[in-house]
């Protein structure tokens, strides 16, 4: 099989997926008779191929896959009428705190949240996928520490944690985790009532990897 033959195999494979494809999953194309190394070419001249086209391919935390750029979005969302949130505030800045601090517990949100947080809130996170305990900080209970996953990444259209949006200056939630809203399943979930305060805004120190309060 020549070049042009094998980058038509990966590009129609790339494009029938319903997910992100990995290098190893790519090579069974192949019966993995094309090293690793080969298919990583390919797939960079594929990428170079779609160059100044409304599609692109990109390298995700899970594998390739292709789609929309963003200069698309507008045109695509006429097709797509816009709907009503699918989920609260209260969820989005759970989901925020969690990638920018992680890890966290559950105390740490509601520490910077100012509010208690609902556990089923953590709960679909856990079941969407996006977020995951990776350890227990060595405390009184041994609280779970939350992290995001690979899974979430990949929704949100990038390969790492280094290529989240930039906080704004007041630490809002970026505009970025809008776009989760078509992805998150549907959540009838809000805090529970509070008297105190709004909650403070995400302080831009709270950047990936910060230490999380005890």
């Amino acid at each position: 099989m020549n070049t042009q033959e094998a980058k038509r195999v990966l590009e129609t494979a790339l494009i029938c997926a319903s997910q992100a494809l990995s290098v190893a999953e790519l090579r069974r194309l192949f019966d993995d008779t094309i090293a690793a190394d080969t298919v990583r070419a390919l797939l960079d001249e594929l990428r170079t191929d779609w160059q100044g086209r409304g599609i692109e391919l990109t390298q995700l935390a899970q594998g390739w896959r292709f789609q929309s750029r963003p200069e698309m979005q507008p045109f695509l969302d006429r097709l797509y009428p816009e709907k009503p949130q699918k989920y609260s505030r209260a969820v989005l800045e759970t989901l925020a705190i969690i990638a920018y601090r992680q890890p966290v517990t559950r105390g740490d949100i509601e520490e910077i949240r100012g509010v208690v947080v609902n556990a089923q809130i953590v709960r679909q996170l856990e079941e969407r996928g996006w977020v995951e305990v990776i350890g227990h900080r060595e405390a009184p209970g041994r609280p779970g520490l939350l992290a995001t996953t690979q899974q979430f990444l990949d929704d949100l259209g990038i390969a790492s944690l280094d290529a989240l949006p930039p906080l704004g200056e007041r630490g809002d939630v970026p505009a970025a985790f809008d776009g989760l809203q078509q992805r998150l399943p549907e959540l009838d979930v809000a805090d529970p009532p509070a008297s105190s305060a709004p909650p403070p805004a995400l302080s831009a120190d709270a950047a990936v990897g910060a230490p999380a309060s005890d």
